[in-house]
């Protein structure tokens, strides 16, 4: 017989886990280790590109940064200390990054050296330090610059030019308005680099350049492009309300003036060349739907087309033949009516 008395082991309360269990948890645990890794691999590459002015070994310090932040969070217990202590790192970063100012007192190259500004009297405008250099190749230039006032009442066209510099997903996006005496000026959205400074993608989400708008004669802007850059440019004449042209103009203006007071950074997502353009097209009606052809600036003008920015009288593929502006840029070249 058994002895009633005798005492059972206890037992679990504790359910089984069950194969949807222990699977969301390892779905919840691969998500952490991803978001960890972000996380770290954004410290890192902050520490290592943003803010280029000092002679600090920042290979080091973000080579050092990782494997403390990884080990802290591997290897600390209870886990809840080590997250807490990865998550005060990665905040003690981005408050330093976000600390970093624009400036405009920095050894500029000389083709951003001079910032445009613009005074407006009702319908008149003076646009400031309109940039006209005189090339002899994309490094060897004579700075020129002019000052010149328009009509706002007389602003009849803009024109978005596309310059493509690395494949067909890459391009310069700008806009050039067009006047009723045959007067163009373009402004292109750019990265304002310092001498001896070369552009790069990755430093481009970083902190590292500065904002500017080159204000410019068409031959200045398109010429570098077509004639010393060799880069294949694109014109699209846009379809567009007058008012909706002349309210783009005068937010350009608005913008352009108030870099002047307060600079501002370059990011190669969210401030570069076709995205400010892209919000420069809404501030008034009609508004343009964000896609991903705004990030895609190499296929913006197509976007641009199927939502009915250009002419549909022929296909775009029709459209962007006749918008290839090389051959007439080359042969255009020195020539003051350039435009034309």
């Amino acid at each position: 017989m058994t002895d009633s008395s005798q005492v059972l082991p206890p037992q679990s309360s504790a359910p089984p886990q069950t194969w949807p269990r222990r699977l969301a948890r390892g779905i919840l645990l691969a998500l952490v280790i991803i978001l960890i890794l972000g996380m770290t691999a954004w410290m890192a590459m902050a520490v290592n590109y943003a803010d280029l002015h000092s002679a600090a070994p920042r290979m080091l310090w973000a080579g050092l940064l990782a494997i403390t932040a990884l080990s802290v969070s591997a290897f600390v217990r209870p886990r809840r200390l080590g997250i807490g202590i990865f998550l005060l790192m990665f905040a003690g970063v981005l408050f330093w990054f976000f600390s970093i100012r624009p400036s405009n007192e920095r050894d500029w190259a000389p083709e951003v050296a001079v910032l445009p500004y613009a005074t407006i009297n009702g319908d008149l405008v003076t646009l400031h330090n309109i940039r006209d250099f005189d090339y002899r190749s994309e490094t060897d230039f004579t700075p020129r610059y002019y000052d010149q006032t328009f009509n706002l009442s007389q602003l009849n066209s803009v024109e978005y030019i596309l310059s493509y510099w690395s494949g067909r997903a890459l391009a310069h996006a700008f806009l050039s308005f067009g006047f009723d005496d045959g007067r163009h000026v373009a402004i292109s959205i750019e990265t304002r680099k310092e001498k001896g400074e070369d552009y790069s993608a990755i430093e481009g989400f970083f902190r590292q350049y500065e904002l500017i708008y080159i204000v410019s004669d068409e031959r200045d802007v398109i010429r570098l492009r077509t004639n010393y850059r060799n880069e294949e440019v694109y014109m699209f004449q846009a379809r567009a309300p007058v008012e909706k042209m002349r309210a783009v103009f005068m937010d350009y203006l608005v913008t352009i003036n108030a870099l002047r007071e307060r600079p501002q950074f370059y990011n190669a997502l969210t401030e570069n060349c076709t995205t400010s353009l892209f919000a420069h097209l809404r501030c008034a009606p009609p508004y343009p739907p964000f896609t991903i052809g705004v990030l895609v600036s190499g296929y913006s003008a197509e976007y641009g087309y199927k939502s009915g920015g250009f002419d549909h009288s022929v296909s775009f593929e029709e459209l962007e033949r006749r918008g290839h502006i090389n051959d007439l840029a080359q042969a255009a070249d020195h020539a003051t009516d350039f435009s034309q």
